[in-house]
């Protein structure tokens, strides 16, 4: 029986891969001429949603989204999210449509091909370099004065240890959003790290629940509030995995699985 899951796994991981190929390639033309110029970027996201969601349902994945926000058109915001899957982007496009920019690790714009359009439409930073972080609140302010939303995982990366619920914050996310005064929206992922975690031999199709959670303000905010924002925002985060966590357990104990 584990030989069988092993090879599944393989197989399904291995799929994973073709899926996030084909759309790219499928629309390259249509993706290079949406990145020649800045206006095209509306176009280039909404392509980008396409991609993510091909995975998504090619990969047996079905989400509910549970809404207690909603993003006015032409309005910027700072989004944030736990981070603990190869999904979590997929799942953030698939969520929000108003068009956003990720902020994310440089390293990432070395995937053949997938890092061609990577590195010419999102933030990325070094986090060893102080320079590339100051330069993150530069490109920030373009994109945010185009009227684009900036969408951070601010535990800075996906925690090496799986059973940690959820990592510290760092301070990028919270930094840029007091000094635009643009109010912040907490997300959380529930089950992306169940479905599709870095453990290659783990995950399977299923539901992924999402919750958007009322936007925190930060106007008239200072840096000195830097930090009581980030904790209010983790919390909101962290209390609501706890929620998912006990509905969790709590089916299995009304089910006896």
């Amino acid at each position: 029986m584990k030989g069988i899951k092993i090879i599944f796994w393989t197989l399904w991981r291995m799929w994973f891969y073709v899926l996030f190929t084909i759309p790219i390639v499928v629309m390259l033309p249509f993706l290079v001429l949406s990145i020649i110029s800045e206006k095209g970027y509306p176009y280039y996201f909404k392509m980008s949603r396409i991609w993510a969601k091909f995975i998504l349902f090619g990969m047996g994945f079905y989400y509910k989204i549970e809404k207690n926000q909603t993003f006015e058109p032409n309005e910027s915001y700072m989004i944030v999210a736990n981070h603990t899957s190869m999904a979590d982007i997929m799942l953030m496009l698939a969520t929000v449509k108003n068009p956003f920019v990720f902020v994310g690790k440089s390293e990432l714009g070395k995937i053949p091909l997938f890092g061609f359009f990577y590195k010419r439409t999102c933030i990325l930073v070094d986090r060893g370099c102080s320079k590339s972080r100051l330069e993150v609140f530069n490109e920030a302010q373009k994109r945010l004065d185009r009227g684009l939303s900036v969408c951070i995982f601010p535990e800075g990366g996906v925690p090496d240890d799986e059973s940690l619920l959820l990592d510290t914050f760092k301070d990028g996310a919270f930094r840029l959003a007091i000094e635009h005064q643009i109010p912040i929206v907490p997300i959380t992922f529930a089950d992306n790290k169940k479905r599709l975690s870095y453990t290659f031999f783990s995950g399977g199709p299923g539901l992924m629940r999402v919750k958007i959670h009322p936007q925190i303000q930060t106007l008239g905010k200072t840096g000195a509030d830097r930090r009581q924002i980030r904790e209010e925002v983790r919390d909101v985060i962290y209390n609501q995995l706890v929620e998912f966590e006990s509905s969790n357990l709590k089916t299995v104990t009304d089910t006896g699985i």
